[in-house]
């Protein structure tokens, strides 16, 4: 009977099953993400459309697109939030609380904590069976020369011949034993054991490596390492100054390796590797509480402040919506650090114009939660040091957190080292500033915000608006009343909301080299070395500063903005196309309303999980809630896909499990930095 690989007929099916398989995504970190977002979504989606009262009172359509608004804090909504019932709006607040990018990497932390402690385990079993192995083994190869020697005695062997056993076991010690002696008086078999060998990889041959094949944004599918042949000498004595220094003055033990940029460690033993792997435990430790208290405690004093001030200020304002007041002020904290933008009240944050308290306290969980988390963070942890005693009780403690700070993306995806949290910090400061400037500056004259603020609120109002505009979602005063060029910029601002932190992310990533493709022969990469190469400027700057092509720090946040654009580009302009054509008729009914730009708007709304909009005329929901169905399925890919583009790429330090793979990885990104530096060196 032949078996089933030979019966022709299968083998279709079996061309089919091997096309899927190699073009299936590789299980990593942003695939786990896309699935645990889209499975929440869909479950809680039938949940919450068989809550609505009256039944189906709420379609399922919009359902799907509140619980996708929800979970991926794009903030739009298609019905007004007050109509819902009880149940149905603390669904919404806690698929906020579930998509929380804070909660996600808090998570991460976790398995990461997890791992470290199996593979010590894994560590310290298999060092107990190697030593037990070693104590064995010698006794036995005694035993067994003994009745040889003795057998040897019997039959008058030559004794003069002098012999040497070697024996080499699995983890590179070598076992000599001498038998040469006389068969009178011939002393008795002498064993040593050479020392324990740990072989680098520069002694390796040439070969290919295909360690992380895995994709982020911006990473490429097809990148191939390719290791040359390399000497000791190359790796020690011609290594330039900005390619490496020593790591050992940048960690807490005597090291003999390399450090490069972005806190990566090379060339060393096994035992550094070992110890550093300790200190990044110990840090990740700290993390794994310290995250989780900054994340219960922003929201639980947010909860308490809020609720409290709109029950005693504000409570005739939510039970005209027939809401809580406690209820209300709970869900705005909790939607403001996650940077939601959902609100219970109809009107969204309009209605606390004048309210400098909610203001305020909004604003900076706006700004605790999504573009300040990494500063203040980092400002934690600083702090901790400063205030902790310098004896040797605190020792361990002030040892971790000094590593965190020196070496934070090593492991945190949202902790950056001090030169970065310093840009980010600028990039902050600058963009915010623009936004509540225009907002100043284009709305003198305008009635519809002057005539009812005053100057101090309106002042206040711009502030909060552009802390809001980039990734809050909330908006104090009615989009449609602003100038053009004003919600143009929003556009812009919502566009390249995500920037600041992710570009900060993968510019400080361990592996950004290897994430970026730059090892692999990349004509785009080669085209532009080459351009910069025969630069007037850039041979100038070059020969100045001592800096080559690959090191200059502009070089890396320009590949990691082409990146992020290719990314987002294309997204955003086919969502734009599709709805467009989805909603022909409407426009050619009302072109004002639904004209290019409210689409876009809204489109680039939805992608950046910001969720201001430009609303309807008779209504107090998102300009999403008038598009016809296919429009609104279309947008919340847009969100999901739009939620994703934050996320560190697949290849990053912070989100990988400890193991001998990744030690090996940044071993051999060592050797090729190396020697790409080395070579361009000694042309220049």
């Amino acid at each position: 009977m032949p078996s089933l690989a030979r019966v022709p007929g299968l083998w279709p099916l079996r061309r089919i099953t091997r096309a899927l398989r190699a073009r299936a995504p590789s299980l990593n970190f942003i695939t786990l993400h896309y699935m645990y977002f889209i499975f929440t979504c869909l479950l809680a989606s039938v949940i919450f459309w068989g809550a609505s009262t009256p039944a189906r009172s709420v379609s399922y359509t919009d359902s799907l697109f509140l619980v996708v608004s929800a979970m991926t804090l794009a903030g739009l909504n298609t019905v007004n939030l007050s109509t819902l019932n009880t149940f149905q709006q603390c669904m919404l607040f806690f698929l906020i609380l579930l998509g929380s990018a804070i909660l996600v990497s808090g998570f991460v932390v976790h398995v990461r904590l997890r791992s470290f402690e199996h593979r010590f385990e894994y560590v310290t079993e298999k060092r107990r069976q190697r030593a037990a192995r070693h104590l064995a083994r010698p006794r036995l190869l005694a035993r067994t020369l003994s009745r040889s020697l003795s057998g040897s005695r019997s039959r008058n062997l030559q004794a003069e011949r002098p012999s040497t056993i070697t024996y080499r076991d699995k983890v590179g010690n070598d076992a000599h034993i001498d038998t040469s002696s006389s068969p009178e008086n011939g002393p008795p078999p002498h064993i040593t054991f050479g020392p324990s060998i740990y072989h680098y990889a520069e002694g390796s041959s040439t070969n290919h490596r295909h360690h992380h094949r895995f994709m982020g944004v911006g990473a490429d599918p097809h990148v191939t390492i390719k290791r040359r042949p390399t000497s000791a000498s190359n790796t020690t004595s011609d290594i330039p100054l900005d390619a490496a220094r020593p790591s050992s003055a940048h960690l807490p033990f005597t090291s003999s390796g390399f450090l490069s940029r972005n806190s990566h460690f090379h060339h060393l033993t096994e035992k550094e590797r070992e110890k550093l792997g300790g200190y990044e435990y110990r840090a990740v430790r700290l993390l794994s509480w310290l995250v989780p208290a900054y994340y219960i405690l922003f929201q639980l004093f947010g909860c308490i402040g809020l609720g409290a001030y709109v029950a005693m200020n504000k409570a005739s304002v939510t039970w005209k919506n027939g809401l809580n007041p406690w209820w209300v002020g709970a869900f705005n904290a909790v939607s403001a650090f996650n940077n939601s933008g959902m609100s219970l009240l109809d009107a969204n944050m309009v209605a606390f114009q004048t309210s400098a308290y909610m203001l305020i306290t909004m604003g900076l969980l706006i700004l605790a939660g999504n573009t300040a988390y990494p500063i203040f963070l980092r400002l934690i942890v600083w702090t901790l040091l400063k205030l902790l005693p310098k004896n040797e009780r605190c020792k361990v403690f002030r040892e971790t957190l000094q590593f965190l700070l020196d070496h934070p993306r090593r492991c945190y995806t949202n902790m950056f080292p001090s030169r970065h949290t310093w840009w980010l910090l600028s990039c902050l400061v600058c963009l915010n500033g623009i936004d509540w400037a225009a907002f100043e500056i284009l709305n003198i004259g305008n009635t519809g915000i002057t005539d009812s603020l005053s100057t101090g609120f309106e002042v206040l109002v711009g502030l909060f608006q552009a802390l809001a505009v980039r990734s809050g979602g909330f908006y104090v005063v009615t989009i449609p009343l602003l100038p053009i060029a004003l919600q143009v910029l929003y556009v812009v601002m919502m566009y390249i909301s995500v920037y600041p932190v992710v570009i900060t992310m993968r510019n400080s990533n361990v592996y950004e080299e290897r994430s970026l493709g730059i090892y692999a022969d990349d004509p785009g990469y080669a085209a532009a070395q080459s351009s910069s190469a025969r630069g007037l400027f850039g041979k100038l700057r070059r020969t100045m500063t001592g800096e080559t092509f690959e090191h200059t720090k502009s070089y890396f946040v320009r590949q990691q903005l082409r990146a992020q654009l290719a990314h987002d580009l294309w997204s955003v302009v086919l969502a734009v196309f599709v709805i467009m054509i989805i909603e022909g008729s409407k426009f050619k009914a009302d072109p004002v309303q639904y004209s290019v730009f409210n689409v876009v708007f809204e489109t680039v709304s939805a992608y950046g999980c910001v969720g201001i909009s430009v609303g309807v005329p008779n209504d107090a929901y998102s300009f999403s809630g008038g598009l016809r169905t296919l429009s609104k399925l279309v947008l919340c890919a847009v969100m999901i896909r739009g939620r994703h583009r934050g996320l560190p790429v697949a290849i990053d330090k912070a989100v990988l499990l400890p193991g001998e793979r990744v030690d090996v990885a940044e071993e051999e990104d060592g050797e090729i930095r190396m020697e790409r530096t080395i070579s361009r060196g000694r042309v220049v």
